[in-house]
């Protein structure tokens, strides 16, 4: 299953204390109904995957107004990479968790992940997920 989930990346912010309770972060709570609307609209009838999973997740920032046009060209060939927040795990845990119980039952069947980030001029989060099928004979 692949999917593409347009727009700028964010990061799963921390649960905030408020006065008198926990709350998630307004941002957070939009960028993960973002990703499960991102899903339906291209998987419609999806039932959740229930074994092992492998996830590939690729994070497209947009590229600076700064930048020289020389700096532009290395940023779209990958050759200068975003060391900009938002950080790894947390791009990688808001997608996850928004698409518990769409994608996959839980996103605790995920054993393998990759997750890095790149530049492009149409920021976006490409994620790849597949099920681990092994032989009958499995290695351990």
């Amino acid at each position: 299953m692949k999917l593409t989930i347009q727009g700028k990346v964010q990061a799963k912010q921390r649960v905030r204390l408020g006065r008198y309770s926990r709350y998630t972060p307004e941002q957070t709570k939009n960028y993960e109904n973002w990703v499960k609307l991102s899903f339906i609209n291209q998987y419609p009838s999806f039932k959740p995957l229930e074994n092992e999973l492998a996830v590939s997740i690729k994070a497209y920032f947009e590229i600076p107004k700064s930048a020289s046009k020389k700096k532009r060209e290395q940023m779209l060939k990958g050759n200068i990479r975003p060391t900009i927040k938002p950080d790894l795990d947390n791009i990688a845990k808001s997608v996850l968790d928004a698409l518990n119980g769409l994608a996959y039952l839980d996103d605790k069947q995920i054993v393998f992940l990759e997750v890095e980030k790149f530049y492009d001029e149409n920021p976006r989060v490409e994620l790849m997920v597949e099920e681990i099928s092994y032989d009958e004979e499995r290695v351990l």
